[in-house]
């Protein structure tokens, strides 16, 4: 397992570097000029574009910029590396650390994304198995119109459903803003986990439904043992492994579609701060916040693949 480990987080490198590189290109070669977007409608001296540019390496080549970005090439004649490398998620063009936003915004973002996840893993696997052991009945029927619903929708539309029936009609919910404290976050985190929680359900009723065929569930019911304990341990521990692997993949995706969550809702976390950037043409931002989710979405893929030989014995890396 130690070697598994070592050998799992040595895949971080290329990964990491080849996912924040496309994000840095994709960012920084688009048209456009970042300096010019900043200062609006207002003239700003040539000589004052110029500074701006050379300070955030803007006349470099992409490459150039890239390596400057995560630190492996100097920053300056003095020979000062500061990058992604030794932790520095870069400046904004305002002259504001992207780390400082994140500190500020993160919390929101943990608490709506945690919340959805927390919905989507209970409901989710909840509903799955209720239509799993309810096959054709009127709860699995109910389990699949719903989830085929919820995920034909688009989310920005479920939202705007959500805050007219729930906020508007019934006034149960706030309708934007963290004002209210953890009321705010009811709303986003039923509409951020609803398409996943669809998902969810799903995977579970067909797992649960292809277990209770398996050859070792009809051995466990023919040397007697109860049909509770059977589903209970036997087939739900099976059950569970491709919907972790869903959830745990899940769990950084939660926070990179936060975007239009918190968006709808007016909710200041890191997703509304990406969505303010690409308008302003802050690159730094959009880099720095989406290389961060890369690393939180490739932490819970690591931690999904250590929880494997958790709940399958059968399972060995070496």
């Amino acid at each position: 397992m130690g070697r598994y480990m070592i050998r799992r987080i040595l895949q971080f490198i290329p990964v990491l570097l080849g996912a924040t590189f496309l994000i840095f290109a994709s960012v920084f070669s688009l048209a456009g000029d970042p300096i010019r977007a900043l200062s609006g409608d207002r003239p700003v001296p040539q000589s004052v574009v110029d500074q701006l540019r050379d300070e955030f390496n803007l006349n470099d080549p992409l490459l150039v910029q890239y390596g400057k970005y995560m630190g492996v090439i100097a920053q300056d004649d003095s020979g000062e590396r500061e990058g992604l490398l030794t932790g520095d998620f870069g400046t904004t063009f305002r002259g504001r650390p992207v780390s400082e936003i994140m500190k500020d915004k993160l919390p929101v973002s943990i608490r709506l994304g945690l919340s959805a996840f927390v919905i989507e893993a209970i409901i989710g696997v909840i509903a799955g198995v209720l239509a799993a052991l309810r096959k054709d009945g009127f709860i699995d029927t109910l389990v699949k119109v719903s989830t085929v619903a919820v995920i034909s929708i688009p989310i920005f539309v479920l939202a705007l459903y959500a805050q007219y029936g729930f906020a508007v009609n019934l006034g149960l919910l706030p309708v934007a803003g963290i004002q209210a404290g953890w009321q705010s976050y009811v709303m986003p985190a039923f509409v951020l986990a609803s398409v996943s929680l669809a998902y969810v359900s799903r995977l579970t009723r067909t797992s649960v439904i292809e277990n209770l065929r398996a050859d070792y569930v009809r051995t466990a019911k023919s040397k007697g043992m109860n049909n509770r304990r059977v589903v209970g341990i036997h087939t739900l521990r099976n059950s569970m492994i491709p919907v972790l692997t869903y959830l745990g993949i899940d769990l950084g995706a939660l926070l990179s579609g936060a975007i239009i969550t918190e968006t709808v809702f007016n909710l200041p976390g890191i997703g509304r701060e990406v969505f303010n950037a690409v308008k302003s043409q802050d690159g730094a931002v959009v880099v720095g916040i989406v290389t961060f989710l890369i690393l939180v979405y490739m932490a819970a893929n690591l931690l999904v693949d250590f929880l494997y030989a958790v709940l399958d014995p059968r399972i060995r890396y070496e």
